[in-house]
């Protein structure tokens, strides 16, 4: 039984894409470690790394040449200075050399050694990427790794990375598993996910790397508020939620976060205000992301703004408490490990449906637990959101995280906040879909959905806004 932290759903990383930007990243870093371990790390002389499938087809807008490059270079998602990438990029370009993990300069082409294999896609996943390194003798060392969307990434013919070597007291396969737990136990389902989370870490680690996950987030959506400009590309997009901030708090500008929300609780609320408030979050959020800014996957960089903005939309505008927000990410995370477990969370496998449409499903259960929902309700409402994404197709214009991306967040927010009043509102023994019937069904319906849509650029929207993707 696959066992998945809350902190392997939720990661902090670098926009804009966790398939096609974090997975390379880290399996950049991956093929370096496996080359020191090899004892081959400080003769490689030269690097070639071929890109496949989807990661081919939109990896230039998905900035996935740019993501392998600063892996190559040591550089980490978590703390590397996100103002700096473009700058760093330009300079391998111009001398065309780079320093291996930060300390060995080889020989190093970009437009050469990056090359994009736009009609090949290899057998187990859409993303798949393989690094050749020629060492000084001429030998070779090759790897093929494939980035499953998430952020999480596994190496061909290697067995993937589990936790499971760890047991942890209440094992979840699916929603009914969840449940049963529940039930049993006498739980709430952030109770259940607590108990297993101690078989990895302290309980004073969980409620630090709860803290830290929410504080990225907010932070996030505070500089998104305040970004002015244009998103790069070459779609000229504008962003948006600056002006949107500006008009709702009346051009007030505040030093952090904190700040900023307090500020928000303040204001009158109704209906049309609260929506554009959650509107603005996500907006915020994604456009940070579309700038290659520093993002929470959850469960993807695509929809990084969709649970963001529901926990904010809770902070805000509902009686919340720090408890609260704790175990809004619990319940969240827990729904998105059941997904990707049942389903896919890679738009290159399932759609839009797998990305905007998990999230909102997270969102929707997290934010129904916080308002006092039964485990019942909580699952009802993951349902209710991923109903009415099914289908959902994945056709980035240009190959970017930007249209429709960007606006699928508000709609997955929005979504999920109506999936969580109507599950309030509901007796979950009526309900004729339980979740892991959805979850199966999302599987379907990914299996018989057309490649074209699935994070490829070659159908849907892409097509009626055509650009040229050597300039994106």
């Amino acid at each position: 039984m696959e066992t998945i932290s809350v902190f392997d759903i939720f990661k902090i990383g670098v926009g804009p894409s966790s398939s096609h930007t974090l997975g390379p990243w880290r399996a950049a870093q991956r093929f370096l470690n496996d080359c020191r371990t090899l004892n081959c790390f400080d003769r490689i002389a030269r690097l070639q790394v071929d890109l496949y499938g989807s990661l081919s087809k939109t990896g230039r807008g998905h900035g996935t040449d740019t993501a392998v490059i600063l892996g190559l270079m040591g550089e980490d998602p978590v703390t590397c200075d996100t103002a700096r990438i473009s700058a760093k990029i330009q300079t391998v370009a111009d001398s065309e050399t780079l320093l291996l993990d930060g300390v060995q300069k080889i020989v190093f082409n970009p437009s050469a050694a990056l090359r994009f294999n736009h009609h090949i896609t290899l057998p187990f996943h859409p993303n798949g990427l393989k690094f050749t390194a020629v060492l000084d003798d001429g030998r070779t060392h090759e790897a093929i790794y494939y980035s499953i969307g998430g952020g999480f990434v596994v190496q061909e013919d290697q067995p993937p990375d589990s936790r499971a070597s760890v047991p942890v007291p209440m094992p979840i396969q699916n929603a009914a598993d969840l449940l049963a737990h529940c039930q049993t136990h006498n739980y709430t389902i952030p109770q259940v996910v607590w108990a297993n989370e101690l078989s990895w870490r302290a309980a004073d680690a969980i409620t630090a790397d709860l803290g830290r996950i929410w504080s990225a987030m907010k932070d996030c959506a505070f500089r998104g508020c305040y970004g002015e400009g244009t998103l790069p590309g070459g779609l000229k997009v504008v962003r948006r939620a600056a002006q949107m901030n500006r008009k709702l708090l009346k051009g007030a500008v505040f030093p952090d976060a904190d700040a900023w929300i307090n500020a928000i609780q303040d204001q009158d609320l109704h209906f049309q205000n609260v929506i554009q408030w959650v509107s603005c979050f996500a907006l915020a959020i994604n456009e940070e992301n579309a700038a290659f800014g520093r993002v929470v996957t959850a469960p993807t960089n695509g929809a990084a703004g969709v649970i963001p903005a529901v926990l904010l939309h809770y902070v805000c505008f509902c009686l919340s408490s720090e408890q609260g927000v704790r175990d809004f990410l619990l319940t969240a995370g827990e729904i998105g490990s059941i997904f990707k477990k049942g389903a896919t969370i890679s738009a290159a496998m399932g759609g839009c449906q797998a990305e905007i449409g998990v999230s909102s499903a997270m969102a929707a259960a997290g934010l129904t637990q916080c308002l006092g929902g039964s485990v019942g309700q909580v699952l009802m409402a993951a349902e209710i959101a991923m109903e009415h994404h099914l289908g959902l197709t994945c056709d980035p214009v240009g190959g970017l995280v930007q249209i429709p991306c960007i606006e699928r967040n508000t709609m997955g927010a929005v979504k999920a906040i109506t999936a969580a009043s109507i599950a309030l509102a509901s007796d979950p023994a009526h309900a004729r879909v339980p979740l892991d019937s959805v979850i199966q069904t999302m599987w379907h319906t990914a299996l018989d959905m057309n490649t074209k849509y699935k994070e490829t650029s070659e159908g849907g929207l892409a097509l009626q806004i055509p650009v040229n993707l050597s300039e994106c």
